[in-house]
């Protein structure tokens, strides 16, 4: 008895194993297709995102559906492909953009920006009136308009140049935004669809594309990768409730 109870107890511990092996990699395969870890490099966000946080981008949604206007993306820069940039979607393909100093407005209707703070406008980049954002392109904008190189500088962000929709601020704890990031489609729930206007001009691409790496950047120096936590800890839990299941 006292062997087929060892043989039976070495089988559901060798099971064991070789579930949390492949449950490790098949997790670790989803995620990351699935998410990616960004350093926000400068301050071109702020408010809503700070110098050095690190944030958790989702590369999933955007092959079910398309960015929509107030969507914060990262994205390979079109003035440097070796760099990712991040910022606020504001135009859709065929939306007709006007930004008048530090005014923007999307098919005629001006915004009220809630995500822009009185001491972060501003705007050091010339005016321009009705600019068509082509079709598979993006008008985008950082929240510190007087500190951001975005679409009133080098033009719009091309379809294939997107990597994903940042997600989640995890790192350092304890400031004002940790968590998912604030939703502001209500910014844009007004904004009408675009109509023909005479003397259109057309946003301008920058098609020097470069393929995304694998990984935006390193975490740097803090103390964990948000990525390689959860491939670790999960399959851990899943053992435990195995084990917990199995003595019921």
């Amino acid at each position: 008895m006292n062997s087929e109870f060892d043989f039976e107890k070495r089988y559901r511990l060798a099971r064991e194993i070789i579930e949390t092996i492949v449950l490790t990699v098949l997790m670790f395969l989803i995620i990351r297709l699935a998410v990616q870890n960004f350093n926000i490099d400068g301050m071109s966000m702020e408010p809503s995102l700070h110098n050095q946080e690190l944030i958790l981008v989702d590369k999933w949604s955007y092959m079910f559906h398309p960015p929509a206007r107030g969507d914060v993306i990262v994205f390979v820069a079109p003035p440097n492909p070796a760099q990712d940039y991040i910022k606020r979607v504001v135009g859709l393909p065929g939306d007709i953009i006007t930004v008048q100093n530090t005014d923007v407005y999307v098919n005629g209707k001006k915004l009220s920006e809630a995500y822009v703070e009185p001491h972060h406008q501003g705007n050091p980049y010339p005016s321009f009136s009705n600019r068509v954002v082509p079709a598979g392109a993006y008008f985008v904008l950082g929240d510190n308009r007087g500190g951001s190189s975005d679409s009133r500088d080098w033009g719009c962000v091309p379809q294939q140049n997107l990597i994903g929709r940042a997600a989640v601020v995890y790192w350092p704890l304890g400031l004002d935004n940790n968590g998912l990031l604030p939703n502001f489609s209500s910014v844009f729930t007004s904004v009408p669809s675009p109509t023909s206007t005479a003397a259109k001009e057309t946003c301008p691409i920058m098609h020097n594309y470069q393929t995304p790496q694998a990984s935006t950047t390193s975490p740097g120096n803090t103390p964990f990768n948000a990525t390689t936590l959860m491939v670790v800890v999960l399959p851990g839990l899943f053992v435990g409730f195995q084990r917990k299941r199995a003595k019921q």
